[in-house]
């Protein structure tokens, strides 16, 4: 089996008839930052110690601060933010929830459950 096959991926239904679509949990995981972090309000992704370490180390981690379940086609993803100081949290929720289901519909065919979201911290 190929490197790409042994890490945590699963298959996408596609039915062109030319071969098998799979996509890795961490390829979702960093569709979700890089959509969350495209949201007018969003200061950054906020990641725990493991993850500041690793970028202090000077590797990026683009996928810091989310986690994704996968199952029969369908995605659950939580995501911690650092907001921008002088937003309404609702609305930039509201933004990043439907900015996040949108981007991972369109990118990967895979169905979103729920976009779960906490607050870490807010930038002054």
């Amino acid at each position: 089996m190929s490197k790409e096959l042994e890490r945590n991926t699963h298959h996408i239904d596609i039915a062109n008839g030319l071969g098998e679509v799979h996509i890795a949990d961490e390829v979702v995981a960093i569709i979700v930052a890089l959509a969350a972090t495209e949201v007018e309000g969003v200061a950054s992704m906020a990641g725990n110690l493991t993850h500041e370490i690793v970028a202090k180390l000077g590797m990026k981690n683009l996928s810091k601060g989310v986690s994704v379940d996968i199952k029969d086609n369908t995605v659950s993803a939580t995501l911690a933010l650092n907001l921008e100081y002088g937003y309404s949290v609702p609305e930039v929720c509201k933004k990043v929830q439907e900015k996040v289901k949108t981007a991972i519909e369109n990118m990967t065919a895979l169905q979103v459950l729920d976009v779960n979201i906490t607050i870490a911290d807010i930038n002054m």
